[in-house]
């Protein structure tokens, strides 16, 4: 997908507004600022139509495992920020197809006839580098892990 910046989006409101760049920018880092120290206030963001930020407690725990080192610690309880989407941004994204959102990602794509476009679009994906690297034969035999795997599972 996409990125969208915070310059895109000045940009974008510079373009329709006519204002200055620079008060764009401010405007829109105040309108930021206001929805931070809310959310750290405690209270809740609403936007009618376009979604709430809100913040979640999480609760802690006693035994936890860090997955980049696999050491265990304990985590306290702790607050997240979370954005809840409101009933038109949930509708609106129900309708993108997964063609559309693949000819948005690749714009080389969006000329191409749509049955040319559905045809990419239902092609099998690749599979991950992790499953082709499990796949892989192992340096020391002719038999891959996978097929070591399931003999194993079977005796």
């Amino acid at each position: 997908m996409a990125k969208v910046t915070k310059a895109d989006i000045v940009d974008a409101l510079y373009a329709k507004t006519g204002m200055e760049r620079k008060d764009v920018y401010k405007l829109v880092d105040l309108l930021l600022e206001e929805i931070k120290n809310s959310l750290i206030s405690y209270n809740t963001v609403e936007f009618r139509g376009f979604g709430t930020f809100e913040i979640r407690i999480r609760k802690g725990r006693v035994r936890a495992r860090n997955p980049k080192t696999g050491e265990i610690l304990s985590v306290r309880p702790h607050g997240i920020a979370a954005f809840r989407a409101g009933k038109e941004i949930k509708q609106n994204v129900w309708e993108i197809k997964p063609h559309t959102a693949e000819t948005a990602i690749k714009p080389e794509t969006a000329e191409l006839p749509l049955k040319l476009t559905a045809e990419l679009a239902s092609k099998p994906a690749e599979k991950p580098a992790a499953v082709k690297s499990a796949e892989k034969k192992s340096p020391d035999s002719n038999t891959s892990r996978k097929q070591k795997v399931s003999r194993e599972k079977g005796s």
